[in-house]
């Protein structure tokens, strides 16, 4: 099967390519590359996907050195030539995982936000449109859970009241989603994720963050003074459920699934947890709740486990040593 996926030199886009070449697809990758967070990560992904950029490798296509199957393109969803591409292409199926992450950057750099979340989207659902594609499978986020109280959080739940212009694109997505499903028939499913972290993770998120303060002894920020709880999921968690989605053939309309390991715990006990696999303590610093930030995260995932038998099986604490025993042969 010809797979699409967005933003492969991501976290989630890397993982899924790995995943989607082992179960023997041919994948196709797409990436614009921004230097949101450290190139070197990204290109360390691609890297390990046989993929090797040049400064001239814009909309170029690099054929992979260690699998055949697996084709990469330096391009942004929003560059004129993703028709072409899909045209050329003729997908089977479409994972789209390119985005700009963040919560905290979305307060300070919201027309980041509006160009790839929400014309990027559009641009992919165009395209899905015009060169039709047995299913769409895209990210949304459990932030679009905003201020509801309610936990564990449920796909039926009321998502109307976002506390951040990342969370109100990532719910748009969802409304964008359902209106070209109605309009074109294309068949499109939306996926909640939930605090995601392992090998490869974005240093911009909190679990990367605690892990390289604590090693390195300098102090983390705990906000709302520590007084949270996070629904943390591993990476093969989560692209074990987008690639069961993904490739399973029976007929969707339109869905939405949360994705979650379904275990909140407390971000010190998370903290504990990171200093136990290192051996180092953790320098905390307690501080104010953050603009944007909820109080709790928890996935609801009886509809994943109905539909598609689903559910996450890597614990916290095999996780988080998976996630040490990488970081300390990657940055060494």
């Amino acid at each position: 099967m010809k797979i699409l996926v967005t933003g492969a030199a991501g976290f989630i886009g890397y993982h899924t390519v790995k995943l989607l070449l082992k179960k023997g697809h041919e994948v196709v990758g797409i990436d614009n590359m921004t230097p949101y967070y450290d190139l070197n990560l990204k290109n360390g992904r691609l890297a390990d996907c046989g993929i090797q950029l040049t400064d001239s490798s814009s909309n170029e296509e690099i054929i992979s050195t260690t699998d055949p199957n697996y084709r990469f393109i330096r391009m942004d969803i929003n560059d004129p030539s993703l028709s072409a591409l899909f045209e050329k292409e003729k997908f089977e199926k479409v994972c789209h995982l390119a985005a700009q992450p963040g919560v905290r950057y979305s307060i300070t750099n919201p027309e980041s936000y509006i160009q790839s979340n929400l014309i990027g989207f559009f641009n992919i659902l165009e395209a899905c449109r015009h060169y039709p594609v047995k299913k769409l499978v895209f990210a949304s986020s459990s932030s679009v859970y905003g201020l509801n109280e309610k936990i564990p959080y449920s796909e039926s739940d009321f998502t109307d009241q976002p506390v951040s212009l990342y969370a109100a694109t990532k719910k748009s997505n969802e409304l964008m989603g359902y209106a070209y499903t109605s309009l074109f028939k294309i068949p499109a499913v939306g996926l909640r994720f939930f605090t995601v972290y392992g090998p490869w993770g974005r240093p911009d998120m909190a679990p990367m963050k605690f892990m390289k303060n604590i090693v390195e002894g300098n102090p983390i920020d705990l906000y709302n003074y520590g007084n949270m709880k996070r629904d943390f999921t591993y990476i093969d968690d989560i692209v074990e459920g987008v690639c069961r989605i993904l490739l399973d053939e029976r007929e969707v309309n339109f869905e939405v699934y949360n994705i979650g390991n379904s275990e909140p715990v407390t971000v010190p006990y998370f903290i504990d947890v990171i200093e136990n696999a290192t051996g180092k303590k953790a320098i905390r610093n307690l501080i104010e709740m953050q603009a944007g930030d909820v109080y709790c995260t928890y996935a609801d995932t009886d509809k994943i486990l109905k539909d598609y038998g689903y559910a996450p099986y890597t614990s916290l604490e095999e996780g988080i040593g998976k996630l040490y025993a990488w970081y300390k042969e990657y940055y060494s």
